[in-house]
């Protein structure tokens, strides 16, 4: 008997394992979910591949071989080839595949993900709005999709890194001792890796480098100014490297290419930037086009970024800018900082778009431009939040916010199941390549004629065992982004014609078709092969 006392003693005081809260829980498990909806859209062939992706796998494939070590996309002096680098490793284990790309691709969705939990909690939210973040960042809408898993260059690393700059611009400024250089340097390396990868983050490194400055100034006249810049230059190194030795002006280039030289009317931009862009841009729309009630985000988006910019300026001036590291609540005054930076950046973002003449033209596709904009979600929903947790009875602006809330969830959920109805498709698609290939292997074929958007794909599908040279409808050249591919092709005694089915190149061959050719379609494309 004694001995069981004892034992039920000891049983009484052994300290309970600690529990996670609710909250915590469900995030996790929203957080696996939204990436499990995603590596099930991989394994289905969504979002479709295309040439512009496979030019980053070639880059990635000659990587892997060590044969080149490409500063930027291939064909251009702007927007580096992080990607290709990051599915190289994967690439050279398994072989040239589109999931081999996109894996790295997915591994940064879920860094972001915890990112954004972070953020949102160091930012002064509870974990409810943190689990209400994480929510809308798990849904997926076709654009949003295709801008976190399409390694096309430029999109799915700057969401990660936006939130990296923040949290650690929210170190810095609450004056955390352990580890400040190593934070000034990580910022820095961060700062500069986007000037190199993509400008488009330049909104937001501004607004949160205006916050550090403002807050550290006096600490960043010394050694720590001099390791912040020496690390912005690491970088950047690439980027500088490039244009020291070519004397070229990348941001220049991109500038351009973004459509900043062609014509659009304003009266385009503008409905392009600021009525269409916002709500394809953060995921509310469905596949290639928006349903006039998807619409209404863009005029709640204004009135959001006023009243979170107002409450969030109220916070850090209550007793000036500098009591950030003075007083005792230096934390919320710093949250608040760093909140309207985020704010300014969603800002920048917006007006940038809005003033390039690709929101006017080509305002579906160029919405991929506004993909930055998740990293403000914190930032921007705070207001709505703040009123909707408000304790007392229930009022219309609370009723207002629980129903702008609501709105979002649903119209992101509504977007993320029409993403999910191209899936049949999109698989159906791929294996028509796939079986284009095979028929082009069987066949001897190793050398082709055909479309921008055919080329680079079969080229890459194949490990460069095909080479494919572009050209036009009039079968003159076209936009070839490795040189060495039209030079081989045009030495082959007897190159195939390619085309799909219906394109005006497949029609231009079937008009006036090549000499000694005979023509046979598989599965929707035209194949011109050399007599044999």
């Amino acid at each position: 008997m004694t001995t069981g006392v004892r034992q039920a003693a000891r049983g009484a005081t052994r300290p309970r394992a600690p529990r996670w809260p609710a909250p915590v829980v469900l995030a996790l498990l929203v957080g696996l979910a939204g990436v499990g909806y995603r590596l099930a859209l991989l394994l289905g062939d969504t979002p479709r591949t295309n040439s512009d992706e496979a030019t980053m796998g070639l880059a990635a494939l000659h990587i892997a071989r060590g044969e080149d070590f490409p500063v930027f996309f291939y064909g251009q002096a702007y927007m580096g080839a992080l990607e290709a680098y990051l599915a190289a490793p994967l690439v050279a284990l398994a072989g040239p595949s589109v999931l081999a790309l996109r894996l790295p691709l997915l591994a940064l969705y879920a860094l972001f993900l915890l990112l954004s939990w972070r953020l949102t909690r160091r930012l002064g939210g509870d974990r409810w709005f943190a689990l209400l973040v994480v929510g809308l960042l798990a849904l997926g809408a076709d654009r949003i999709v295709k801008n976190q898993l399409i390694a096309g260059g430029g999109y799915p690393e700057l969401n990660p890194i936006g939130a990296g700059l923040a949290l650690l611009t929210l170190d810095l400024v609450t004056g955390r001792p352990a580890g400040r250089r190593w934070r000034l340097a990580g910022f820095g390396v961060l700062a500069g890796l986007t000037v190199w990868v993509d400008p488009l983050l330049l909104p937001y490194v501004l607004a949160l480098g205006a916050v550090l400055v403002t807050i550290t100034g006096r600490d960043l006249r010394g050694r720590h100014g001099i390791l912040l810049a020496g690390a912005a230059l690491v970088g950047a190194a690439p980027l500088l490297g490039y244009g020291l030795m070519h004397g070229h002006n990348p941001l220049a280039a991109a500038v351009t290419a973004g459509g900043g030289d062609a014509a659009a009317s304003w009266a385009d931009r503008l409905h392009g930037g600021l009525v269409l862009g916002p709500a394809l841009g953060m995921g509310l729309c469905s596949p290639g086009h928006c349903a006039t009630w998807q619409l209404w985000w863009a005029f709640a988006l204004p009135v959001l970024l006023v009243l979170a910019g107002v409450s969030a300026w109220r916070t850090v001036r209550a007793d000036g800018v500098r009591a950030v590291r003075a007083d005792g609540v230096r934390a919320v005054r710093a949250g608040a900082a760093v909140r309207l930076a985020l704010l300014a950046g969603a800002v920048g973002t917006l007006a940038t778009y809005t003033v390039s003449s690709a929101a006017g033209r080509t305002p579906v596709e160029s919405s991929r431009y506004l993909s930055c904009l998740a990293i403000s979600l914190p930032a921007l929903l705070w207001p709505l939040w703040t009123v909707a947790r408000r304790r007392g009875p229930v009022d219309l602006p609370r009723l207002a916010a629980v129903g702008a809330l609501v709105a979002l969830l649903g119209t992101a959920t509504a977007a993320t199941a029409d993403a999910l109805a191209t899936v049949p498709a999109n698989r159906a698609e791929a294996q028509r390549h796939r079986a284009l290939v095979e028929t082009l292997r069987e066949r001897g074929v190793r050398h082709v004629y055909g479309e921008y958007w055919t080329c680079n794909r079969l080229t890459y599908a194949t490990g460069e065992e095909i080479v494919c040279a572009v050209v036009d409808e009039t079968l003159r050249p076209g936009l070839d982004r490795l040189p060495a591919y039209p030079r081989a092709v045009r030495e082959s005694p007897a190159p195939t014609y390619l085309a799909p089915v219906g394109s005006p190149l497949a029609r231009s061959l079937d008009r006036s078709p090549p000499s000694a050719r005979q023509a046979v379609t598989v599965n929707g494309w035209r194949i011109w092969l050399p007599d044999p």
